[in-house]
C-alpha cells in the first residue's frame, strides 16, 4: 500500500495527528512514541540549517531533508512544500520530487515568494486564480493518484476571513484533497474555520496548539500538525548549556540507559546483527584462501 493511500485510510478513520519533525532523528523519536504520521516542518528544516523560515531554504535542501525523514520511518510523511518554488510548472516538478523522496502528502501555500513562516508578520499572498492554477498543476503531476495535495492559504493575516474562506472554497473546487488556513491564533478563529469550511463539507488541516486532540477531532478536522520538535530541542539544549555556564557542570549526568535508548532507536542492534551474519558467511565453507 502506498503511503498516500495509508494516509487517506487513516483520515477516513478519524483525526490524523502528525507531530512536527525536522530530521531523521526526530522522525524516529516520533514514530517510536506512537505517531501514525509525521509532519516535516519547513520552519524546522530551515532552523536545522541555521536560518529563519523566510524562503531562504532551497527546493533541493527541502527535498534532501525529506528523503532523510521519510527514509527513517514507516508511516506517512506530510511535507511542507512552501510555494512550490515557482510557478505552476515548478509546482509540477515539486510534486514529482516530493513523491520520489517518499512523501505521502505536501502542502502548497499561496504566499508571494519569498514566503514567510505562517506566524510571521509581513506576509503577502498571490491572486487566488494564480494559486488555483498551481493546485491544478500539482494534481496533474502526481504519479500516485493517492498522493495527497493540500492547498494552504496565508490570506487570513493580511486580508481577513472573507478572503481566506473564498480562497479555500476555490482551492477545494479545483480538486485539492485538503485545505489549510494557517495563522489560527484564537479560539474564535478556530470556530470560524470549523463553521465556514469544515461545516460546509471541506476536508481541512489544522496547525494545532489551541485545543487538545480530542476536541480537534470532534470539530471534524482530518489532520492536525502539532508539537514543535525544534522548540523542545532548543529548550532542552539551552538548559544544558546554561547549567554548564552557571555551575561548571557537564550539562547533564552521563546516563548509560539513555545513551543505549538512543543507539537502539538509531538501529545499532540491527547493524551488529548484520555484521554477525556477514562475518559468519565470510568465514564459512567455500571461503577461498587469501580472501
Amino acid at each position: 500500500m502506498s503511503k498516500g493511500k495509508q494516509l487517506r485510510e487513516a483520515m477516513a478513520n478519524g483525526l490524523v495527528v502528525a507531530p512536527f519533525v525536522y530530521d531523521g532523528f526526530t522522525a524516529k523519536i516520533a514514530r517510536r512514541h506512537g505517531a501514525k504520521a509525521i509532519y516535516m516542518s519547513g520552519f524546522g528544516t530551515a532552523a536545522q540549517l541555521g536560518m529563519p523560515d523566510v524562503g531562504l531554504t532551497s527546493f533541493a535542501e527541502m527535498v534532501d531533508n525529506l528523503r532523510y525523514v521519510a527514509g527513517a520511518v514507516d508511516v506517512p510523511v506530510i511535507a511542507d512544500a512552501d510555494t512550490g518554488y515557482g510557478n505552476p510548472v515548478n509546482a509540477r516538478r515539486t510534486v514529482r520530487e516530493y513523491e520520489e523522496a517518499g512523501a505521502a502528502a505536501l502542502h502548497l501555500e499561496d504566499q508571494v515568494f519569498p514566503k514567510k513562516c505562517g506566524f510571521f508578520a509581513g506576509k503577502q499572498v498571490v491572486p487566488k486564480e494564480e494559486h488555483v492554477y498551481k493546485i491544478q498543476a500539482a494534481l496533474d503531476a502526481r504519479q500516485d493518484p493517492e498522493f495527497v495535495i493540500i492547498a494552504r492559504t496565508d490570506a487570513l493575516a493580511p486580508n481577513g476571513w472573507p478572503d481566506a474562506i473564498d480562497r479555500c472554497l476555490a482551492y477545494h473546487k479545483a480538486g485539492a484533497d485538503l485545505v489549510f488556513v494557517d495563522g489560527i491564533r484564537t479560539l474564535e478563529d478556530l470556530d470560524i474555520y470549523q463553521r465556514e469550511l469544515v461545516g460546509q463539507g471541506v476536508a481541512c488541516l489544522y496547525n494545532g496548539g489551541l485545543e487538545p486532540t480530542a476536541r480537534v477531532a470532534a470539530r471534524g478536522f482530518r489532520v492536525m500538525i502539532t508539537g514543535s520538535a525544534h522548540r523542545l530541542s532548543y529548550a532542552a539544549f539551552r538548559h544544558a548549556l546554561l547549567e554548564i555556564k552557571s555551575t561548571g557542570g557537564t550539562g547533564q549526568p552521563r546516563n548509560a540507559d539513555q545513551f543505549r535508548a538512543i543507539t537502539d532507536l538509531l538501529g545499532l542492534p540491527e547493524v551488529y546483527e548484520l555484521e554477525r551474519r556477514y562475518a559468519s558467511a565470510a568465514s564459512g565453507p567455500g571461503r577461498s584462501e587469501g580472501s
